[in-house]
């Protein structure tokens, strides 16, 4: 046990568990051998941690949150593998909320109160419900919705709190036989296409996306249907509402972006600059922040040298 941690009354730590430094632990509390805890966590009374729970530091585990380490429990049969359950650096559990064994909780999750976590939660996500679904992205700010005739008027490219990332509502024309609208390489597109490719049939719960490009441009329409990104320059997160044929998003290369609350009928058109390169994509958020530091560092001038 590190120094600063308090344990409350009536907890029960066995040997063998690690808990880090300024902790606190509440009453009633159970922590079995093979439990990992990081510095300055905090889990509140009533809490149940079993063998191969790992709490990164900063957590936060509400009032009699409840973890498991069995998938298929029966009385007297212990299983021949427990499966861990891994959560993230500074992700918050509510209370009375249950996290299913085998599941990763990615950085800064908010997980609500009495939620029942049954997959892997990707990192800020906010989840609710049974099962957890994805209601929101921590730190992501929402922009006003306009009104209908903005909403059908063109405009000029909007930016946005995110490094590079525009929002474009393309020209729209209507008449007695329906309504065009359409878009312009250079003028509405700023860059030659050499790809497309459409996301559909996605179940409400899946996330889409959670990569950045090295090199690649891409510009989203959601042309049937509905769906939201939220796009991360590292410094700033903003979610974006694609619901119509004629409201276009523009992302430039190194910007992290999660497509997510796909409507059943949603269709994604993405334009791409370049064909498809697997080396291209960056996977790992914490991957994407090292680059992003670096680049914004750049090269620096060695001051011991004199010439």
């Amino acid at each position: 046990m590190g120094d600063g941690t308090r344990i409350q009354a009536f907890a029960h730590v066995l040997p063998g568990a690690k808990i880090g430094r300024d902790c606190n632990i509440g009453d009633h509390t159970f922590i079995a051998s093979d439990v990992v805890i990081g510095d300055r966590v905090t889990i509140h009374c009533g809490v149940q941690l079993w063998d191969g729970v790992t709490l990164e530091d900063d957590v936060l585990i509400g009032p009699n949150a409840t973890f498991t380490n069995d998938r298929f429990p029966r009385s007297n049969q212990r299983p021949e593998r427990l499966l861990p359950t891994l959560v993230k650096r500074g992700a918050s559990i509510g209370a009375n909320a249950t996290i299913l064994p085998g599941i990763t909780i990615e950085e800064q999750v908010m997980v609500g109160a009495g939620a029942v976590v049954t997959r892997n939660v990707p990192r800020n996500a906010v989840v609710a419900g049974n099962p957890a679904r994805i209601i929101s992205y921590a730190g992501a700010s929402r922009p006003a919705a306009p009104s209908l005739s903005a909403a059908l008027a063109e405009t000029g490219p909007e930016e946005t709190r995110v490094e590079g990332v525009i929002l474009r509502r393309l020209p729209v024309a209507p008449d007695l036989r329906g309504t065009l609208s359409f878009g312009e390489v250079s003028q509405h597109i700023p860059f030659e296409i050499k790809r497309y490719f459409l996301v559909f049939d996605v179940s409400s719960e899946q996330v889409r996306g959670e990569h950045a490009h090295r090199t690649l441009h891409q510009f989203l329409i959601c042309v049937h249907g509905r769906c939201c990104v939220v796009a991360d320059d590292g410094a700033h997160g903003q979610e974006f509402v694609l619901d119509s044929p004629n409201i276009g998003l523009y992302i430039p290369p190194m910007i992290w972006a999660v497509q997510y609350k796909y409507s059943r009928d949603g269709v994604l058109l993405a334009f791409t600059s370049d064909l498809y390169d697997p080396g291209d994509y960056i996977r790992d958020y914490a991957e994407f922040l090292a680059l992003k530091n670096a680049k914004q560092d750049g090269p620096r001038m060695n001051t011991d040298e004199h010439g």
